[in-house]
């Protein structure tokens, strides 16, 4: 999650006599208290008398000019960032309690709700596309790595709330309209990310046994969008372009021995094509030099304590060029581990595939009439030309975000233009009521899960600011009569009962096989249990009926 310091990739680790958490970025997930060999991570408000120097300690890390502080001088007390809003005695003069509207459900939605719900007389209805919630977290994170996966039991308690409300396999800019939303709402946070892949603009690019890694690992973890992506494992050898850490998720879950992946969240169908690929190595190919790998150490490591990874001899030639110039102590840790791994030329140690990677490879064209067939690449800086035979080419070269219906968008960046999350008009500068955004959409696609903590904490520092301000305008619709409406456009509507259904039924599957969950791959399955579920609760008619009184008040 990015929130336990010095991380491998920083100066200090294996030096520094403690670790540090970053109060900010950490996610709640618990994971680190349950892996802790020696119970040392505990919550704040469960320190004993004699731990709590260690809070002042953990501060003190994070003091910019804490080398500077005189001896003795008392550290400021922490607080965590949450907006003041208005006490309910005095929502009249705002049009009630704040609402608010959230389009996604992945990290930045979740963290941005989690924000808002830190406040008395808030709530919050987070619209998602697909019947299941959580975004990347359930079908971005490669099912290996099930420790991620558990933020999601944060989101779950968080879901749990009472002022908190799913409206899914609901589609903003289909069922519903950004207006209808403000209609019924003080503001709206669009935390969509950045679904689309940035393409290669190279010949046959469009030839079947072509395809994103961002696909490949929504096809990995069963999204219902690419059940049905032809993924093609007959060959020796696939490719990939770019080493960001997805093309090394990628790579890893293909090499990845197919009875530790029947134990993970993996996609039935997916699982039983790796059990009979027939391919022996996997390509992970770069523009630039070794310095300039985009993977960072930690995943660098996990790669190399989970599979053979290797370099060619003119590659490893290229790393220790670049290690006798390179200072930066980052990049030094990063190029001593490629100058330790396996020759790409020697016998395969395992009888799983292997990877390599590959340096200053330039795609130069798709090889193949009907599909793919390999990949011609120019020798980066030479006239050199290089050919790699291969049954599957993926590109792996970022995000760009999709423009929304009814907002400004930048192209070129791929973002929605904004002030600290507070969307503004592209030309004047000026803000656009009622509009925020949060996660990728808003910055681009950077940073780690927990990276979209504090970036959501921003968006709703602004939102709550206007809506202190009366900036924003009331909603004109009553708040009980929102579940009607969306009903009328979207009569398939799953609701938090038909998500429980949904998970329970996944859980009891996966139990069966000793896995997590068995995954649904198919909207009309999830729609079937779902609409199964048991009618709604005693407690949410309560809550609905408290809502409609509120809304006679």
């Amino acid at each position: 999650m990015n929130c336990i310091h010095p991380s491998p990739d920083e100066p200090g680790f294996a030096q520094a006599e403690m670790l540090f958490i970053d109060p900010v970025a950490c996610v709640d997930c618990g994971a680190c208290v349950s892996a802790c060999p020696v119970g040392a991570i505990a919550p704040d408000s469960r320190l004993t008398l004699e731990q709590q120097p260690f809070i002042a300690l953990n501060a003190l890390f994070y003091e910019p000019v804490h080398a500077s502080r005189p001896a003795g001088e008392k550290l400021p007390p922490t607080s965590k960032l949450a907006p003041v809003i208005p006490a309910p005695e005095v929502h009249a003069d705002h049009g009630g309690p704040l609402m608010v509207a959230i389009v996604g459900s992945g990290p930045a939605a979740m963290y941005a709700a989690d924000e808002l719900l830190t406040q008395q007389g808030v709530r919050v209805n987070v619209f998602e596309k697909l019947p299941a919630p959580y975004g990347l977290v359930r079908a971005g994170v490669a099912p290996d790595h099930q420790t991620t996966k558990r933020v999601t039991r944060l989101f779950d308690r968080i879901a749990r709330r009472r002022e908190f409300r799913f409206f899914l396999n609901v589609e903003v800019g289909k069922h519903l309209s950004h207006d209808d939303l403000l209609a019924h709402h003080h503001a709206v946070i669009y935390a969509s990310g950045a679904p689309n892949d940035r393409r290669l603009d190279i010949d046959g690019m469009d030839l079947p046994g072509t395809g994103t890694a961002t696909e490949m690992v929504a096809w990995i973890n069963g999204h219902p969008d690419f059940t049905d992506l032809p993924v093609d494992l007959s060959h020796e050898r696939v490719i990939v372009i770019g080493n960001g850490n997805v093309a090394l998720d990628v790579a890893r879950v293909l090499c990845a021995d197919p009875g530790e992946l029947a134990h993970t969240d993996i996609a039935d169908h997916a699982l039983t094509a790796l059990r009979a690929s027939l391919v022996r190595e996997v390509v992970i190919a770069a523009r630039r030099g070794p310095a300039h790998s985009a993977f960072t150490l930690p995943e660098l490591i996990g790669l190399t304590n989970s599979a053979e990874v290797v370099l060619a001899a003119a590659d490893r030639d290229a790393v220790h060029n670049d290690l006798a110039t390179v200072s930066d102590s980052l990049t030094r840790q990063k190029l001593e581990v490629l100058s330790a791994l396996g020759d790409a030329a020697a016998p395969a140690t395992s009888p799983r595939p292997r990877i390599r990677l590959a340096y200053n490879l330039t795609p130069k064209r798709i090889l193949g009439e009907q599909r793919a067939t390999g990949m011609l690449f120019d020798v980066t800086g030479t006239d050199e030309v290089q050919q790699l035979d291969a049954g599957l080419v993926l590109t792996s070269i970022g995000y760009h975000g999709k423009a929304i219906k009814d907002l400004p968008f930048d192209e070129d960046a791929g973002v929605v233009p904004n002030n600290g999350g507070r969307v503004v008009d592209a030309d004047s500068g000026r803000p656009v009521p009622g509009a925020y955004v949060a996660g990728w959409i808003k910055r681009g696609p950077t940073g780690f899960i927990g990276t979209n903590k504090s970036c959501a904490a921003q968006t709703v520092q602004r939102l709550v600011d206007d809506f202190n301000a009366g900036a924003l305008a009331a909603p004109t619709a009553k708040s009980s009569a929102l579940d009607k409406f969306v009903r009328s456009r979207q009569p398939d509507l799953v609701d938090a009962d038909g998500w429980r259904a949904i998970d329970a039924a996944e859980v009891a599957r996966g139990a069966v096989d000793d896995r997590p969950r068995s995954k649904f791959t198919s909207i009309a399955d999830m729609l079937d249990v779902a609409a199964a579920a048991p009618a709604p609760s005693l407690r949410h008619r309560l809550v609905d009926r408290l809502r409609e009184l509120a809304d006679l008040a």
